[in-house]
């Protein structure tokens, strides 16, 4: 919930793809009040088209910021609006419940489509979760793109790790990719950040690098079944809880948190079909320098971030949902079994026209 990235790629939804500028556009700290005001109200959530006035008002906040940032971008860069052919987006997830076929990102892609008067592809995750799928991670057809084209042949896992962490396998060239949610991205300490500090974020993790982790209480967080459960599977960003280190200063309490996002994924690689070679890092965890050292403590495998193979760490993601914004254009795949556990690959996303 920091702001909105926006990337320009020129893709087949295949694997030609050409990554263009980026740019970021933080959220107002009134923006973010209002998004932590609906993740609180969407627990309620029972039907996915319902909006009470507080989740009215974050999706209108939420479309008019894209809105914004898109329009911003075009000026920056000096790029025709007619030359774009499509927008990929993803909104804000604020519920994500698969085993009740409830899955919810708020953002009015029609809205976004006569703002922009350029065709938009929204909702991506409905269409999986409405045919028994997790509905995430959905990078991973981005990913598999990314690792071919780079010519890698060998086994390689591309761990993001945003509010939520995923890990995409790509067993080789040419094969579906594997994928789950880890565990908490950033999530967790984002919000004890928020609580202790005023302050959303462990920058760098020098807060957390100043700590200790306390063995009981990670012991306590890792000991919920999430981890027991097999891939595929993902979470709601809101799916655990902060409590067992409310005890702790801040410094071990974030230290502890951190430690938890790199226990969580070194708890997950068991579950992939092969030993990936390299893992490579990407999203905002790969910025937090204590979190990457908690993961290179933890794991066997090389670790290496985006910047690496020359790929984006921050804009990863928005690149992701262009190129799926293509995909689903062409009616090809989003997600498959080994990604979502849908029952065969599906394509989603509803898609927007500009006004005539």
């Amino acid at each position: 919930m920091d702001g909105i990235d926006v990337a320009l790629i020129e893709t087949d939804g295949l694997s030609q793809s050409l990554m263009g500028p980026t740019s970021f556009m933080p959220y107002r700290d009134a923006d973010r009040a209002l998004l932590r005001d609906a993740l609180a109200d969407a627990v309620h959530l029972q039907m996915r088209e319902r909006r009470s006035a507080v989740l009215a008002a974050a999706e209108g906040m939420v479309t008019d910021r894209h809105g914004e940032a898109v329009e911003r971008f075009l000026t920056e860069t000096q790029i025709a609006r007619d030359t774009i052919d499509i927008v990929g987006f993803h909104g804000q997830t604020v519920i994500h419940r698969p085993k009740l076929r409830l899955t919810v990102q708020i953002g009015d892609g029609a809205a976004l489509a006569r703002r922009l008067a350029i065709p938009v592809v929204y909702d991506f995750r409905a269409a999986d979760v409405a045919a028994g799928g997790e509905g995430a991670p959905l990078a991973p057809a981005f990913h598999r793109a990314l690792v071919e084209a780079s010519g890698i042949r060998e086994p390689v896992a591309l761990l993001n790790i945003g509010g939520v962490a995923n890990v995409t396998l790509v067993p080789g060239f040419g094969s579906e990719p594997v994928a789950c949610d880890t565990g908490p991205g950033n999530a967790l300490l984002d919000d004890l950040m928020l609580a202790r500090t005023g302050h959303p974020i462990d920058r760098d993790g020098r807060t957390a690098a100043a700590g200790t982790v306390d063995d009981a209480a990670l012991g306590r967080l890792l000991d919920h079944p999430y981890f027991a459960l097999p891939a595929p599977k993902s979470l709601d960003r809101n799916a655990f809880s902060r409590a067992a280190v409310e005890h702790l200063a801040t410094p071990d309490a974030a230290a502890t948190l951190t430690a938890f996002t790199a226990a969580s994924v070194a708890a997950a690689l068991p579950l992939l079909p092969a030993v990936p070679k390299e893992l490579i890092v990407c999203g905002g965890g790969a910025c937090n320098a204590t979190l990457m050292r908690e993961l290179a403590r933890r794991l066997l495998c090389p670790i290496t971030t985006a910047r690496t193979h020359h790929w984006s760490v921050d804009s990863l993601e928005a690149q992701a949902f262009g190129y799926l914004a293509v995909r689903s254009l062409r009616h090809l795949p989003l997600t498959f079994p080994t990604t979502t556990g849908v029952k065969q690959p599906i394509t989603g996303g509803l898609l927007a026209k500009a006004p005539e």
